[in-house]
């Protein structure tokens, strides 16, 4: 009997060349929120900041220490400068506010089926919905925010820098930012707005301000009370070197409409303590006004006079429910926001 032929042996397969290896997907962090949506805010865990422009007034090293300020959202804009806020009106969130019983026509999604099994009877589940802040950065620009002591940032440049800072912290909480600069009147105003361009040309009209003229706040601020259309948080940077009466006058224009105020009181050591040299000359930088003294004779009649009157303020605006803060030349911007916040531990006083 013939034998059947041999069976070839296997040969393995022909190799198949890989495939190409295809990039990730980029990461896109989650969109803000659209006003009235029905799903809860949720931000990301993390979030990069934004390139910046040549020359602003904030570096990616600052911008980087701010992360660490971000737990403080809530105080950042609700409290002082705030950054989630809840209104009393009723929209869907993640926080639970009330039940209401069922009507024909209700969103049935809100049925709580647990209070029903329990009672019979149809109830929905309502929220607090969170709303946008706005934050109106108001900087003074007149000619005395110039001054600088030796080897120290001007007034106007830690002001900027500040409200610069407090603009990124702003929108990147998805809230929304205003600027106005102001001498003897409002000289420019840059509405609400809550995007990386917008917060690009506040930057850049910051940085384009060289300080003039004399100071007129309450005429500014009695301008932009006509401007603020909804209510939120008013920032001023400013050495207050103006008469507090009219000033308190026309903050009470804001406070009847629920705004709230916050003062950053803006200084240079030399005009809390005046240096101690033997005649010194006196400019007004507004006025160009100048006196010639021996400051010996009056450096501790001065310092009294100055303490009384930053005390005089701060005790006013503390009566009117209007928060006050004094912030010096001498010490770095981000320092300064970071103590004021309690960052460090420092006491924050109402």
């Amino acid at each position: 009997m013939d034998k059947p032929p041999p069976i070839p042996p296997l040969q393995p397969p022909p190799a198949v060349p890989p495939p190409p290896l295809m990039p990730p997907p980029p990461v896109v962090p989650p969109s803000p929120p659209v006003s009235g949506s029905t799903l809860p805010r949720i931000r990301p865990a993390t979030y990069a900041p934004p390139p910046l422009p040549r020359n602003s007034l904030l570096t990616l090293q600052e911008l980087e220490r701010f992360k660490n300020l971000m737990v403080f959202a809530r105080m950042v804009v609700e409290g002082y400068f705030a950054g989630k806020h809840k209104s009393r009106w009723r929209g869907s969130s993640a926080e639970f506010a009330e039940y209401k019983e069922y009507a024909l026509g209700d969103d049935v999604s809100n049925l709580d089926w647990r209070v029903y099994g329990r009672s019979r009877r149809l109830f929905l589940k309502q929220y607090e919905a969170e709303t946008d802040m706005v934050v109106y950065l108001l900087v003074d620009t007149s000619a005395s925010m110039s001054y600088h002591g030796d080897g120290r940032q001007s007034k106007y440049l830690l002001a900027a820098k500040i409200a610069a800072a407090l603009a990124y912290l702003t929108i990147r909480q998805s809230d929304k930012a205003a600027l106005g600069l102001f001498a003897d009147k409002l000289a420019n105003y840059i509405p609400p707005g809550g995007t990386r361009r917008h917060l690009f040309n506040l930057l850049n009209e910051l940085e384009k301000v060289q300080p003039s003229s004399t100071t007129y706040i309450s005429g500014a601020l009695v301008e932009c009370a006509t401007l603020f259309r909804k209510r939120g948080l008013v920032v001023i940077l400013s050495d207050f070197f103006a008469d507090h009466g009219q000033l308190f006058e026309a903050l009470s224009l804001f406070m009847h409409r629920k705004f709230r105020v916050l003062l950053l009181h803006v200084l240079d050591p030399d005009e809390e303590l005046l240096p101690p040299v033997n005649t010194a000359r006196f400019v007004d930088l507004e006025t160009a006004e100048r006196v010639e003294v021996e400051t010996s004779e009056i450096r501790a009649e001065y310092q009294d006079s100055m303490r009384r009157r930053i005390e005089a303020l701060a005790e006013e605006a503390n009566r009117r429910q209007i928060s006050h803060a004094v912030v010096s030349t001498q010490r770095p911007y981000i320092d300064a926001i970071e103590a004021y916040l309690g960052v460090r531990g420092a006491t924050r006083k109402r």
